[in-house]
């Protein structure tokens, strides 16, 4: 008998803690992002390496303190294609990552998809954002965009433990 008790209880804590990592993973540590109206898109100018401001409505976006690569956004532009590819600086080896599924705008498939297929096109939206850090911007050809932060390469390497690679800036102490 003390034994069903005890296989009882280890079940229903179990689903317990199941249910809140759940939770967690999914809800807890999403925010909102409030926009600002101006500086939320922006995309890194070819020329001048500079981040700036494009023209954008509908924005959305979700952020989370526990990750730097929790951010995700959405909005609508009505720039074409042709107009940014010709500016803009474009992104190498784009990999939009999952959302939480309640942030329905978010389709990490669906993006991935329009790039692969050229639908889409990805750019740098901040380089560094934080250390080894780049927020990505993709915007599809009917004007919807995605944002996303996605680890750069100086940061796959000292993430790991290993030595600044020569090509990237220095890492702050502390961070």
């Amino acid at each position: 008998m003390s034994g069903k008790i005890i296989a009882g209880f280890i079940v229903i804590v179990s689903l317990l803690a199941g249910a809140a990592i759940y939770y967690l993973q999914v809800y807890a540590f999403y925010e909102e992002v409030t926009p600002s109206g101006t500086g939320d898109v922006m995309l890194t100018d070819s020329a001048t390496g500079t981040p700036e401001p494009i023209a954008y409505d509908d924005f959305r976006a979700i952020n989370a303190d526990s990750s730097p690569i929790r951010y995700r956004a959405c909005f609508t532009t009505s720039l074409g294609l042709d107009a940014l590819r010709a500016r803009y600086q474009p992104y190498a080896d784009p990999e939009p990552l999952v959302a939480p599924g309640w942030f329905s705008c978010f389709d990490a498939g669906e993006v991935g998809a329009a790039l692969e297929t050229g639908a889409a096109h990805a750019f740098l939206g901040t380089a560094n954002i934080e250390y080894g850090i780049d927020r990505v911007v993709a915007v599809m050809s009917d004007g919807r965009g995605f944002v996303w932060h996605q680890i750069n390469h100086c940061g796959e390497v000292v993430f790991d433990g290993r030595p600044t690679p020569e090509d990237c800036p220095p890492k702050e102490q502390g961070n």
